[in-house]
C-alpha cells in the first residue's frame, strides 16, 4: 500500500509533533516532508499530499477539507513568533512588507489593521531579504524561526496572537491538521496519539533542540506562547478567522466589478 503524503511546517513551534510521529513509530506509514506554510497549503491544494499541518487559509480552497486532529498550532495571545516589527509606532507605518511564508498571517494581518488597529499602510509583496529593509516608515511582519531572529532588534513590535484576542477575545489556531479525503479511523486516532506523545514529551525534547537565539525561552515558547489543542474556543475562533477572511475576498470581487 502506497505511504499516506504528509506535508507539515517546518518551524520550531512544530517540532513536539514531529518528536512524537517519530517516537511513535507513524513516520514508517507515512512519506514526510517539511515545508514553509505556504508551500504546505499548495501541495494539500494541488493533492502533491494528502494530509498535512498546514496554514488554515487554505481550507476555502479545498473541495473536500477534513480536520482529522484535535490539535493545532494555536495561540492563547502572544505568540511570539508572528509579529510585525517597525522602527516607529503603527500609526506612522507608511509601508508594510508581508512575509511571503505564509498567507494565513498575511490576511490576519489585514484583518487586524483593517477592523482592530483601524490603519492602512500600503502592504508590499515580499521576497527573500525583505527583513533588512525594515526602517523609516518602513514596517515587516515576520513569521517562523526568523521572528525570532528580529526579537530586541525593534522597538516597535506588534504581537498579532495578542491583538487577535484583543480585538475578538478569542484564540487564533495558524495551522491545522487538514486532510483533502476521508482517512481511516485507525490511522486517525495512532496520529493524534503520536501527537499527544510529542507534547508530553516536550521537557525531554527542549535538551536535543539547539537554542534559537540567546535568552530566547524554549520552555515557556512550548508551554506558553503555543497552544497545541484544538478546543471548543479555537474551532469558534477559526470559524470567526475564516468568515471574516470570506466576507474580505467578497469585497475585493465586488471592488474589481466594472462599474
Amino acid at each position: 500500500m502506497p505511504k499516506l503524503k504528509v506535508t507539515a511546517v517546518s518551524y520550531l513551534n512544530t517540532k513536539p509533533f514531529l518528536y512524537g510521529i517519530f517516537k511513535s513509530g507513524l513516520e514508517e506509514e507515512i512519506d514526510l516532508q517539511l515545508d514553509i506554510p505556504s508551500e504546505c497549503a499548495r501541495k494539500l491544494a494541488s493533492r502533491e499530499a494528502d494530509l498535512g499541518l498546514v496554514p488554515v487559509a487554505v481550507i476555502p480552497e479545498l473541495s473536500n477539507p477534513q480536520i482529522i486532529s484535535d490539535y493545532c498550532i494555536g495561540t492563547v495571545g502572544t505568540v511570539k513568533t508572528v509579529c510585525i516589527f517597525s522602527k516607529v509606532p503603527l500609526e506612522e507605518l507608511t509601508n508594510l512588507y508581508l512575509d511571503f511564508h505564509s498567507r494565513t498571517s498575511v490576511e490576519l494581518v489585514k484583518i487586524l489593521l483593517k477592523n482592530h488597529w483601524r490603519v492602512s499602510p500600503a502592504l508590499l509583496a515580499a521576497g527573500p531579504g525583505f527583513e533588512e529593509k525594515i526602517g523609516g516608515t518602513t514596517g515587516a511582519l515576520i513569521i517562523g524561526d526568523r521572528a525570532i531572529g528580529q526579537l530586541g532588534r525593534h522597538p516597535w513590535v506588534y504581537d498579532l496572537g495578542e491583538a487577535w484576542l484583543a480585538y475578538t477575545g478569542l484564540p487564533f489556531v495558524f495551522a491545522a491538521w487538514v486532510s483533502n479525503r476521508p482517512l481511516a479511523q485507525d490511522f486517525l486516532q495512532r496520529l493524534n496519539l503520536a501527537l499527544q506523545t510529542g507534547i508530553d514529551l516536550i521537557p525531554q525534547l527542549m535538551y536535543l533542540l539547539p537554542q534559537p537565539q540567546p535568552g530566547f525561552d524554549l520552555r515557556a515558547y512550548f508551554t506558553e506562547n503555543i497552544s497545541y489543542q484544538l478546543d471548543a474556543a479555537k474551532r469558534k475562533a477559526m470559524k470567526l478567522f475564516l468568515r471574516h477572511l470570506s466576507t474580505e475576498k467578497m469585497t475585493a470581487g465586488l471592488m474589481e466589478q466594472p462599474a
